[in-house]
């Protein structure tokens, strides 16, 4: 039988199973490579998993897509602002020539223009703001008779203490800036002080200007200068003794003796007295616009000084510097003078008293007025800076 089998009959017999046999085989080493494979790739996914830490896995996954460039980042990014107080600022204040300036008021301020911090220049010049936020600030000087100065805006970070450059002061342009004082202001600045002049520290002599060209005062400071002079304590004892004195004398007999007899004359004197000063002094001169004080000449012969003493008696200045009658004296002493006859006794009423009380007030300013014409020496306090040039 082995004989008689054909040479395919052998081949097919001998080669057809041993094929079958070998792609069976390959087939099986085929899908045992595939599962080492995959064994492979998970192995390697997990070593690599194992490499990466958890941690920049959840900071990537934070940030976004947008922001993996900081990831790869050193550190954080400086901060220009904040509430942290740990910036300083300092500097020197200097002037034109490079003195340093102290005393002069430093300003720290928010970019907006708000104020922060304000303190006074040390004997160098020199400020300091410690324990500010972080950001930015400019700084605002101002010091007197120095023009305003103000900074640069600048910024301060974290932790910096900052050294604001060219702090120099510039002097402010002369007659830039002009205070006018009315006239009221001044001349109640010489009235202040001419109520401190006293004739040998105790008699008052306020109405003697020893100022030429004084402020005119005003309807307000005449009275008010008035009532000062009439009720000041001196003036008070003087009516007291002038009563006495008219007592002693029995002058207006009509008022009889004793105590009742003095209340009367004292009240006599005190309505003259009264009357007169505020009609001579504030009325008068109010109405006619007419001033009450008596200008010291203190220059030239005392012919002349006595002249000019006494002529002041009938001839005084406007209230605009114009020269003109004592209106304002010859109507206040008659004045007063008539008023007399309301509470004089009967018997001395009249014409006659009205004259007489006038005559004695017009010879009692003209003596007044050569005493304060050469009683200067003797009178405490008297300012004055520009008497009355000489006739």
């Amino acid at each position: 039988m082995c004989a008689s089998a054909s040479p395919r009959a052998i081949r097919t017999g001998l080669t057809e199973p041993r094929t079958i046999a070998l792609s069976r085989r390959s087939h099986s080493a085929l899908k045992k490579f595939r599962c080492l494979r995959l064994y492979a790739v998970l192995a390697c996914a997990s070593l690599l998993l194992c490499l990466v830490p958890v941690s920049a896995l959840a900071q990537q996954q934070a940030t976004g897509p947008g922001d993996r460039g900081s990831f790869l980042s050193e550190g954080p990014a400086p901060n220009t602002t904040g509430t942290d107080g740990s910036a300083n600022v300092t500097g020197i204040v200097l002037d034109a020539s490079g003195a340093s300036v102290a005393g002069a008021e430093v300003n720290l301020m928010h970019e907006d223009g708000t104020e922060l911090h304000t303190m006074l220049s040390g004997v160098n010049g020199e400020f300091t703001f410690t324990k500010i936020p972080s950001g930015p600030y400019l700084v605002t000087v101002n010091a007197r008779d120095f023009a305003h100065f103000t900074s640069a805006e600048f910024v301060v970070m974290v932790e910096q203490t900052y050294d604001v450059p060219n702090v120099s002061l510039s002097v402010a342009t002369a007659n830039t800036e002009m205070t006018v004082h009315p006239d009221e202001f001044i001349a109640a600045e010489q009235i202040k002080a001419a109520e401190k002049q006293r004739l040998v520290g105790i008699i008052p002599n306020f109405y003697t200007s020893y100022i030429y060209d004084a402020a005119p005062l005003t309807v307000k400071q005449k009275f008010l200068m008035a009532a000062r002079g009439t009720f000041d304590p001196v003036s008070m004892l003087g009516v007291g003794i002038g009563a006495g004195i008219e007592q002693a004398m029995n002058t207006y007999p009509g008022y009889g003796q004793g105590v009742q007899g003095y209340a009367k004359r004292f009240g006599a004197k005190f309505a003259d007295g009264r009357s007169s000063d505020f009609l001579t002094h504030a009325v008068f001169p109010s109405l006619l616009h007419q001033d009450p004080r008596y200008y010291y000449q203190g220059s030239g012969s005392i012919k002349s000084r006595i002249t000019h003493a006494v002529s002041s008696a009938f001839i005084t200045r406007s209230d605009s510097g114009r020269t003109e009658p004592n209106y304002s004296y010859l109507l206040g002493d008659l004045s007063s003078a008539a008023l007399s006859n309301l509470y004089y006794p009967q018997a001395n009423r009249g014409a006659n008293l009205v004259f007489t009380n006038a005559a004695i007030g017009l010879a009692g300013r003209v003596a007044g007025n050569i005493l304060r014409e050469f009683s200067k020496r003797a009178t405490t306090n008297a300012s004055g800076e520009s008497p009355q040039p000489s006739r």
